[in-house]
């Protein structure tokens, strides 16, 4: 609690070096009391009750005047931070904006609502962070079709005549000051539209003409005041335009131009001491702004988290999201409350707008003091480290956006026999025929290099990709699948430009191309996968299901049924991409990404299948006492998925047959089923624009192909106690619930427990596993010398041998195989040499998926990183390997079936 001694010694040193509080002390000693007997919160609700009696004009003034002074006193006793300086300043600008209006509409339209008109605010007013002493910067828009006027009046000069009325209310100065000088000059195309701007002709302005400077701009931008639906519509049809999900580093390099420009034009002020703009100075408020800002045009288009309009919380949520590192957000957040704390001193001596501080010396010990320091000489002694500080992290981001083809020992000349020299100088084989290769895409021959645009951001990029190409393993086949990229690619600028501000991506696009053809393919179809790879977070594995699931249920408002769904898929294609690439980059082991993959692809069926559910039950209705639920089998259910991995699922329902729905359009509860089911199958399969997600295989239900999609509980128990093959309670020894209520899983897991428990004849079930081994090997050949899937002494062996143990004994019942054989294992029934070859056959399926998907023997080059993926030091050592734990699978299965 804050002591009167604190309050004593702010307003001595208000009344001492401050001529503008003095004067609103001596003005306002109630609210002076108020404060000092009561607290901050009571002043304000006081003083924003006061003067009702008084025209609105002056009224507001008279607040206004009194809140600073009250804020100011509280400030420097150390009541209140900047923090909360800012949001009570803005809040009152905003509340003054809706008075002033209100007033103008009653004079100007009795009788008539606010409606028609409304004020957007940007900058500090955008992002709550008024000063002291701040303009305010309003767009006013308005709509022609609900504006209220006056007879025989157009609506187009009733919204001039109304902003006018407007702006002279807040900034007009009398005896009692003014509220909130307004600078319109943020709105399009200033230098000739109008004050107040019809709405639709805003929005086509952002739409198809708007300055990168606008985009970021909009970063910090609300609904303040006015009609309080067309403001909020405002916002709601710029937001695509604000938040972007394609990346675009052009954006960032000229914010970074820009803040070079404002170094430069204030030259005067970047060296700290008197003078120093504490705004726009190298190490200043705006670098903190710029910063905040050029990391939220990057990630918010894609993580709406980050859209956050305060800089502080902006930083809070970069921190949060693991793209600040959480020591430098808090650094450069308490610097930039310093910064601010100091600009509002400076600004609270006259209530001057000014950011500099000044260069007369008694002039600048005045401020110190205001502050509480002994001097001048003090108060830069205390901004010394916080502009360092600053200044050297923006310098980071400045150079982090130059970095790139700056360094390339490439120079790539036009003329043909110079080019082939420097190719075959770098090291790349073939140059002649390269040489020609780089002079088509330069003549045209790709149609995403035929922009102007497209060629400059090319030709930046091109010479230190070439040197990333010519430490490629895989040359030919790296610049074959680029060659393809750009051929596909709509558009190459954003891409190129990535490249040159990520230099690191260069390599990892290097190795997907040498090593990775689907996620070459994956790319080429998306040139924007290469975005999700720009944060150290994208290296780290998949969290758990529900934490992707919240993820993947983020939504923009207004999101109908299609573009929930497109949404799922464009993020789950990143997660996909994301962990193909870490195991193309050796991040983490391959049974760990089989993981991850398994729980990307449950989360996705968690969304979709509640997508699915909502827009179904708003024609169809709901079945009482019943819920829909998924069972996962297969590698699905073993929670252990491949980059290529379809879904084996079965789809189920609880309650009882014949009940039906109670929607507009009632369904019986076995056609409602179905048909759900064939919805959900078709949000997670069907393609569309923003691609597919994966291969569903519904096969395992109930009678198979013959069957019905979706059963009920108990025809699911009746059928797998009474008809199922031994084969199908095989396939049930992986069976996981993936979707539905937890009483639902667990009514489920019952009667599959039930079933598993069963006792059975062992020497029948070896000879249903081995019939069914056999039908396989004669209907699915092995796809190439290295399917460790279908091989003999292969993964499915490994499969047969856990599902019939587990039926026969009845016991190490678990969907992970690695659970199950661990059990296995433990229990005796299974040699110890079964678990790690299931492992590195799995390591090695895993891999081959994305470097060999024909399991043919792979180019030389990738051979070392597969070897490694699968802990081994050469593939020569790899195959050995491979060779010794197929042979224990086979001993082990000769020992199951035949003394089974």
């Amino acid at each position: 609690m804050t002591t009167p001694d604190a309050y004593t010694d702010a307003i001595d040193r208000a009344c001492r070096h401050s001529p503008f509080l003095a004067l609103a002390i001596e003005r306002h000693p109630d609210f002076l009391q108020r404060l000092r007997r009561e607290g901050v919160d009571a002043a304000i609700t006081a003083i924003m009750a006061a003067f009702a009696d008084t025209p609105v004009s002056e009224a507001l003034r008279r607040r206004k005047n009194a809140l600073a002074m009250v804020l100011a006193v509280a400030d420097l006793a150390g009541v209140i931070g900047v923090d909360q300086v800012t949001r009570c300043l803005s809040d009152f600008a905003d509340a003054a904006l809706d008075a002033a209006l209100g007033d103008v509409f009653a004079k100007r339209t009795p009788g008539e609502p606010v409606r028609g008109f409304a004020v957007i605010a940007l900058g500090k007013h955008g992002g709550q962070e008024l000063n002291y002493s701040s303009d305010i910067d309003p767009i006013f828009i308005y709509d022609p079709e609900t504006l209220p006027v006056r007879p025989r009046e157009d609506p187009a000069d009733a919204a001039q005549r109304i902003a006018r009325q407007l702006i002279d209310m807040m900034s007009a100065r009398d005896g009692h000051g003014y509220v909130f000088r307004m600078d319109l000059r943020l709105r399009p195309a200033a230098e000739v539209t109008p004050l107040a701007i019809p709405v639709d002709a805003a929005l086509s302005h952002y739409e198809s003409q708007a300055l990168t400077w606008e985009q970021a701009a909009f970063i910090r931008s609300r609904a303040a005041a006015g009609d309080p639906e067309l403001g909020p519509y405002f916002m709601e049809a710029l937001r695509p335009f604000i938040w972007r999900r394609s990346l675009d580093f052009g954006t960032i390099d000229e914010i970074a131009a820009l803040t070079r420009q404002i170094r430069d034009h204030y030259s005067k002020g970047q060296l700290l001491g008197p003078g120093f703009d504490l705004k726009r100075g190298r190490g200043g408020i705006r670098e903190v702004e710029f910063f905040t800002q050029a990391h939220q045009l990057i990630h918010g288009g894609r993580n709406p988290a980050l859209r956050a309009r305060s800089t502080l919380d902006a930083l809070d949520a970069l921190s949060a999201q693991g793209i600040v590192p959480r020591e430098e957000a808090a650094m450069l957040a308490g610097h930039y409350r310093s910064l601010r704390t100091f600009e509002h001193r400076l600004q609270m001596v006259d209530d001057q707008q000014t950011h500099s501080l000044p260069q007369d010396p008694a002039a600048l010990d005045n401020v110190a003091m205001l502050h509480g320091l002994a001097d001048g000489a003090a108060m830069i002694a205390a901004l010394e480290g916080v502009t360092g500080d600053v200044a050297g992290v923006y310098d980071g981001l400045i150079a982090s956006q130059r970095a790139g083809s700056d360094d390339a020992a490439i120079t790539l000349s036009s003329d043909p026999e110079l080019l082939v020299d420097a190719l075959a100088s770098a090291g790349l084989e073939a140059p002649e025929a390269l040489a020609a290769r780089v002079q088509a895409w330069r003549g045209g021959a790709v149609r995403a290099l035929r922009s102007a645009a497209g060629r400059k951001a090319f030709e930046a990029v091109l010479p230190a990709l070439l040197e990333a190409f010519a430490e490629a393993p895989d040359q030919a086949g790296a610049l074959n699948r680029f060659d393809d990229l750009l051929r596909h690619l709509p558009s190459t600028v954003n891409v190129f430009r990535l490249l040159q501000a990520r230099p690191a991506l260069m390599q990892t696009m290097v190795d997907i191309l040498s090593h990775a053809p689907p996620l070459a393919e994956s790319l080429a179809r998306r040139g924007d996968l290469l975005d999700g790879l720009i944060d150290a977070s994208a290296y780290d594995l998949v969290g758990s299901v529900e934490e992707i699931a919240k993820r993947l249920s983020r939504e923009e408002p207004g999101d109908d049924y299609q573009q929930r769904l497109d949404a799922v898929r464009v993020r789950v294609g990143e997660m996909r991409f994301a962990l193909g690439v870490q195991l193309i980059e050796g991040r983490h082991d391959p049974v760990a990404i089989a993981g991850g993959y398994a729980r990307v692809a449950e989360a996705a069926i968690i969304r979709l299948a509640n997508c699915a559910v909502h827009e179904f039950t708003q024609v169809h209705g709901t079945i009482a006492g019943s819920e829909p639920v998924i069972l996962a089998l297969g590698r699905l259910g073993g929670g252990a998925l491949t980059h290529a991995s379809d879904l084996d699922l079965i789809f189920l329902f609880s309650g009882e047959i014949g009940t039906e729905s109670d929607g507009g359009r009632p369904l019986g509860s076995t056609q409602y089923y179905n048909r759900l089911a064939q919805r959900i199958i078709a949000a997670l399969s069907v393609p569309t624009a923003a691609g597919a997600l994966y291969e569903v295989d519904t096969r395992l239900r109930p009678n198979g192909a013959q069957g019905l999609l979706a059963v009920s509980f108990a025809s699911f128990a009746e059928y797998q106690r009474d008809q199922a093959w031994t084969w199908e309670h095989m396939a049930l020894c992986r069976a996981r619930v993936v979707y539905g209520s937890d009483e639902a899983r667990a009514r489920l897991q019952g009667i599959i427990d039930e079933v598993l428990h069963t006792p059975r004849d062992a020497g029948e079930i070896a000879a249903a596993a081995l019939k069914m081994r056999t039908d396989i090997a004669n209907h699915k050949r092995p796809l190439g010398p290295l399917d460790v899937k279908l091989l003999p002494g292969g993964l499915v062996d490994v499969e047969f041998i856990v599902h019939t143990l587990q039926l026969q004994h009845r016991t190490g019942f678990h969907p992970d195989l690695r659970a199950a054989l661990a059990a296995l294992t433990e229990a005796g029934l299974v040699d110890a040499t079964l678990a790690p070859a299931h492992d590195l056959m799995t390591r090695l399926l895993v891999t081959l998926r994305l470097v060999a998907p024909d399991c043919t023997e792979p180019p030389p080059a990738s051979q070392v990183l597969i070897a490694r993926a699968c802990g081994c030091e050469s593939w020569s050592g790899l195959l050995a390997e491979i060779d010794t734990a197929r042979g224990h699978v086979q001993q082990i299965w000769h020992t199951v079936f035949t003394t089974g």
